[in-house]
Protein backbone atom coordinates (compact mmCIF):
# COMPACT_ATOMS: atom_id res chain seq x y z
CA UNK A 1 0.00 0.00 0.00
CA UNK A 2 1.49 3.26 -1.22
CA UNK A 3 2.20 5.76 1.73
CA UNK A 4 0.21 9.30 1.76
CA UNK A 5 3.09 11.24 2.46
CA UNK A 6 4.99 13.57 -0.81
CA UNK A 7 7.95 10.52 -2.15
CA UNK A 8 10.19 13.06 -1.76
CA UNK A 9 9.67 13.64 1.98
CA UNK A 10 9.28 9.78 2.18
CA UNK A 11 12.69 9.39 0.48
CA UNK A 12 14.18 11.74 2.88
CA UNK A 13 12.76 10.34 6.16
CA UNK A 14 14.25 6.51 4.99
CA UNK A 15 17.67 8.39 3.94
CA UNK A 16 18.21 8.91 7.68
CA UNK A 17 17.35 5.88 8.79
CA UNK A 18 20.81 3.53 9.40
CA UNK A 19 21.52 0.50 7.18
CA UNK A 20 19.19 -1.88 7.98
CA UNK A 21 20.81 -5.67 9.98
CA UNK A 22 20.72 -8.25 7.18
CA UNK A 23 17.41 -10.30 8.76
CA UNK A 24 16.07 -7.11 8.55
CA UNK A 25 17.18 -6.25 5.32
CA UNK A 26 15.84 -9.89 3.36
CA UNK A 27 12.78 -9.24 5.09
CA UNK A 28 12.35 -5.86 3.14
CA UNK A 29 13.98 -7.82 0.18
CA UNK A 30 11.47 -9.71 0.52
CA UNK A 31 8.42 -7.15 0.44
CA UNK A 32 10.09 -5.10 -2.55
CA UNK A 33 10.29 -8.22 -4.92
CA UNK A 34 6.29 -9.76 -4.24
CA UNK A 35 5.22 -6.54 -3.35
CA UNK A 36 4.26 -7.67 0.03
CA UNK A 37 2.55 -4.73 1.89
CA UNK A 38 4.78 -4.75 5.63
CA UNK A 39 4.65 -1.89 7.55
CA UNK A 40 7.97 -0.48 6.72
CA UNK A 41 10.82 0.69 8.91
CA UNK A 42 9.32 3.67 9.57
CA UNK A 43 6.21 2.56 11.05
CA UNK A 44 8.59 -0.51 12.76
CA UNK A 45 10.75 2.23 14.38
CA UNK A 46 7.16 3.59 16.03
CA UNK A 47 6.04 0.37 16.92
CA UNK A 48 9.71 0.00 18.61
CA UNK A 49 9.52 3.29 20.82
CA UNK A 50 5.67 2.93 21.48
CA UNK A 51 6.50 -0.95 23.19
CA UNK A 52 9.58 0.24 25.08
CA UNK A 53 7.11 3.48 26.16
CA UNK A 54 4.53 1.18 28.16
CA UNK A 55 6.54 -1.12 29.27
CA UNK A 56 5.72 -4.24 27.07
CA UNK A 57 5.70 -7.51 27.78
CA UNK A 58 2.68 -9.16 25.71
CA UNK A 59 2.09 -7.88 22.30
CA UNK A 60 -0.90 -9.34 19.91
CA UNK A 61 -0.73 -9.24 16.68
CA UNK A 62 -4.28 -9.38 14.38
CA UNK A 63 -2.22 -10.01 10.87
CA UNK A 64 1.42 -10.98 10.91
CA UNK A 65 2.27 -11.73 7.50
CA UNK A 66 5.31 -13.09 7.51
CA UNK A 67 6.44 -11.68 10.35
CA UNK A 68 7.93 -7.65 10.06
CA UNK A 69 6.35 -5.47 12.68
CA UNK A 70 6.82 -8.85 15.02
CA UNK A 71 10.30 -8.71 14.72
CA UNK A 72 10.18 -4.53 15.73
CA UNK A 73 8.72 -5.28 19.01
CA UNK A 74 10.20 -8.73 19.46
CA UNK A 75 13.48 -6.12 19.88
CA UNK A 76 11.62 -3.55 21.51
CA UNK A 77 11.28 -5.66 24.75
CA UNK A 78 12.65 -7.00 27.15
CA UNK A 79 13.97 -10.27 27.53
CA UNK A 80 11.30 -12.87 28.62
CA UNK A 81 8.79 -10.30 26.26
CA UNK A 82 7.05 -12.49 23.50
CA UNK A 83 4.70 -11.68 21.09
CA UNK A 84 2.15 -13.87 19.99
CA UNK A 85 0.96 -13.88 15.77
CA UNK A 86 -1.75 -14.65 13.83
CA UNK A 87 -2.08 -14.97 9.79
CA UNK A 88 -4.01 -17.48 7.69
CA UNK A 89 -0.84 -18.43 5.72
CA UNK A 90 0.95 -21.29 7.03
CA UNK A 91 4.06 -20.37 4.80
CA UNK A 92 3.94 -17.22 6.02
CA UNK A 93 3.96 -18.30 9.61
CA UNK A 94 7.03 -20.96 8.52
CA UNK A 95 8.86 -17.98 6.68
CA UNK A 96 8.32 -15.91 10.01
CA UNK A 97 9.89 -18.39 12.27
CA UNK A 98 13.25 -18.90 9.86
CA UNK A 99 13.75 -14.69 10.68
CA UNK A 100 13.36 -15.14 14.18
CA UNK A 101 15.23 -17.87 14.71
CA UNK A 102 17.97 -16.12 12.01
CA UNK A 103 17.37 -12.88 14.92
CA UNK A 104 18.18 -15.01 18.14
CA UNK A 105 14.89 -14.64 18.96
CA UNK A 106 12.81 -17.49 18.48
CA UNK A 107 11.70 -17.54 21.96
CA UNK A 108 9.47 -14.31 21.61
CA UNK A 109 7.74 -15.77 19.40
CA UNK A 110 4.13 -18.13 19.10
CA UNK A 111 2.43 -17.65 15.64
CA UNK A 112 -0.81 -19.50 15.03
CA UNK A 113 -2.34 -20.09 11.38
CA UNK A 114 -6.06 -18.75 11.77
CA UNK A 115 -8.69 -16.46 11.79
CA UNK A 116 -7.23 -13.92 14.00
CA UNK A 117 -10.40 -12.40 15.49
CA UNK A 118 -11.78 -15.90 15.88
CA UNK A 119 -7.67 -17.03 17.73
CA UNK A 120 -8.39 -13.76 19.39
CA UNK A 121 -11.65 -14.28 21.34
CA UNK A 122 -10.21 -17.18 22.66
CA UNK A 123 -7.47 -15.95 24.24
CA UNK A 124 -6.52 -14.79 28.23
CA UNK A 125 -5.78 -11.12 28.28
CA UNK A 126 -4.02 -9.13 29.18
CA UNK A 127 -2.20 -7.63 26.27
CA UNK A 128 0.17 -4.60 26.66
CA UNK A 129 -0.48 -4.31 23.04
CA UNK A 130 -2.71 -5.46 20.48
CA UNK A 131 -1.92 -4.51 16.95
CA UNK A 132 -4.30 -4.64 13.78
CA UNK A 133 -3.46 -5.49 10.39
CA UNK A 134 -6.14 -7.55 9.33
CA UNK A 135 -8.43 -7.43 6.36
CA UNK A 136 -9.55 -3.97 6.42
CA UNK A 137 -13.56 -4.74 6.32
CA UNK A 138 -13.06 -6.18 9.72
CA UNK A 139 -10.96 -3.07 11.20
CA UNK A 140 -14.82 -2.34 13.09
CA UNK A 141 -15.02 -5.82 14.63
CA UNK A 142 -11.72 -5.65 15.76
CA UNK A 143 -12.15 -2.53 18.22
CA UNK A 144 -14.67 -4.59 21.09
CA UNK A 145 -12.35 -7.83 20.49
CA UNK A 146 -8.55 -6.32 20.87
CA UNK A 147 -10.28 -3.74 23.43
CA UNK A 148 -11.30 -7.31 25.95
CA UNK A 149 -7.98 -8.13 25.81
CA UNK A 150 -5.93 -5.25 26.60
CA UNK A 151 -4.86 -3.73 29.84
CA UNK A 152 -5.51 -0.13 31.19
CA UNK A 153 -3.02 1.91 29.80
CA UNK A 154 -2.01 -0.46 27.03
CA UNK A 155 -2.01 0.63 23.50
CA UNK A 156 -3.93 -0.64 20.43
CA UNK A 157 -2.63 -0.06 17.08
CA UNK A 158 -4.12 -0.29 13.78
CA UNK A 159 -2.12 0.64 10.25
CA UNK A 160 -3.57 1.59 6.59
CA UNK A 161 -6.13 3.81 8.71
CA UNK A 162 -5.53 6.40 6.24
CA UNK A 163 -5.65 4.20 3.38
CA UNK A 164 -3.54 6.25 0.73
CA UNK A 165 -5.99 9.31 1.19
CA UNK A 166 -9.57 7.38 0.90
CA UNK A 167 -10.89 7.93 3.45
CA UNK A 168 -11.04 11.66 3.06
CA UNK A 169 -11.85 12.01 -0.87
CA UNK A 170 -15.28 10.51 -0.21
CA UNK A 171 -14.70 7.19 -1.91
CA UNK A 172 -17.17 4.71 -1.24
CA UNK A 173 -15.98 1.03 -1.59
CA UNK A 174 -16.81 -1.58 1.33
CA UNK A 175 -12.94 -1.36 2.16
CA UNK A 176 -12.64 2.19 2.71
CA UNK A 177 -16.00 2.91 4.24
CA UNK A 178 -14.77 0.20 6.86
CA UNK A 179 -12.10 1.69 7.70
CA UNK A 180 -13.67 5.43 8.18
CA UNK A 181 -16.13 3.79 10.27
CA UNK A 182 -13.17 2.27 12.64
CA UNK A 183 -11.97 5.54 12.51
CA UNK A 184 -15.08 6.71 13.69
CA UNK A 185 -15.62 4.26 16.32
CA UNK A 186 -12.10 4.62 17.87
CA UNK A 187 -12.21 8.20 17.79
CA UNK A 188 -14.90 8.49 19.32
CA UNK A 189 -14.65 6.12 22.06
CA UNK A 190 -14.45 7.69 25.57
CA UNK A 191 -12.50 4.79 27.22
CA UNK A 192 -9.60 5.36 24.35
CA UNK A 193 -7.76 8.10 23.87
CA UNK A 194 -7.05 8.41 20.35
CA UNK A 195 -4.41 9.61 17.77
CA UNK A 196 -3.77 9.32 13.51
CA UNK A 197 -0.51 9.53 13.27
CA UNK A 198 -0.25 10.75 8.80
CA UNK A 199 2.70 7.97 8.48
CA UNK A 200 3.18 5.96 5.61
CA UNK A 201 -0.54 5.15 5.47
CA UNK A 202 -1.89 6.06 8.68
CA UNK A 203 -1.33 5.21 11.84
CA UNK A 204 -4.07 4.59 14.98
CA UNK A 205 -2.32 4.83 17.76
CA UNK A 206 -5.37 4.14 20.97
CA UNK A 207 -4.61 4.02 24.63
CA UNK A 208 -7.10 2.07 26.86
CA UNK A 209 -7.63 5.03 29.51
CA UNK A 210 -10.08 2.62 31.13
Amino acid sequence: MAGIVDIKVEGYIEGLDGKADPVRARMEEIARDKDFPIVGPQVGRLLSILARSVGARRVLELGSGYGYSALWFARAMANGGSVTCTDLSRENRDLALQFFRYAGLEKAIDFHVGDALTFARAQAGPFDIVFNDIDKKDYPRSVSVALSLLRVGGLFITDNVLWSGKVANGQTDETTLAIREFNTIVSGRDDLDTVILPLRDGVAVCQKVR
